[in-house]
């Protein structure tokens, strides 16, 4: 099989796209003050309004990604980064108004995507070795 190289220049030209996005979200979000400290979230509440709002369809039910959504945790974006792109998505995602879910639960939310625990190291999985 050819590799066909205008797929691949098309690949790492979307993925330099997605990766100049995101940094560029971050920059203006990382010196916004957010009203709500995620350190004032409530995981175990965060993860019912995960699951009840619909965001393990797209994200994974451990936040892992998935077909139609990137990996959201652990160790998720900066809460301000979040809420910006909750708020106001580039991709496929809907937008999810104050209406729909407040700042204090999407703080939650965050809380919940931060208890997450870290993957097994490779070394450690029995089958890997």
């Amino acid at each position: 099989m050819i590799a066909r190289p205008a797929a691949w220049l098309f690949l790492i030209a979307a993925v330099a796209l997605t990766f100049a996005t995101c940094s560029k979200t971050m920059a203006q979000t990382s010196n916004a003050a957010s009203k709500t400290s995620p350190s004032s979230g409530n995981a175990e509440n965060g993860k019912k309004l995960f699951l009840s709002d619909g965001c393990y369809e797209c994200h994974g039910r451990q936040a892992q990604g998935g077909a139609a959504g990137p990996r959201l945790g652990p160790g998720p974006l900066p809460l301000a980064a979040i809420l910006k792109y909750v708020r106001q998505p580039s991709g496929q995602m809907p937008p999810y108004t104050a209406k729909v879910i407040s700042d204090a639960e999407l703080a939650d939310v965050y809380a919940y995507l931060q208890s997450l625990p870290q993957p097994p190291k490779p070394d450690s999985i029995p089958a890997l070795k």
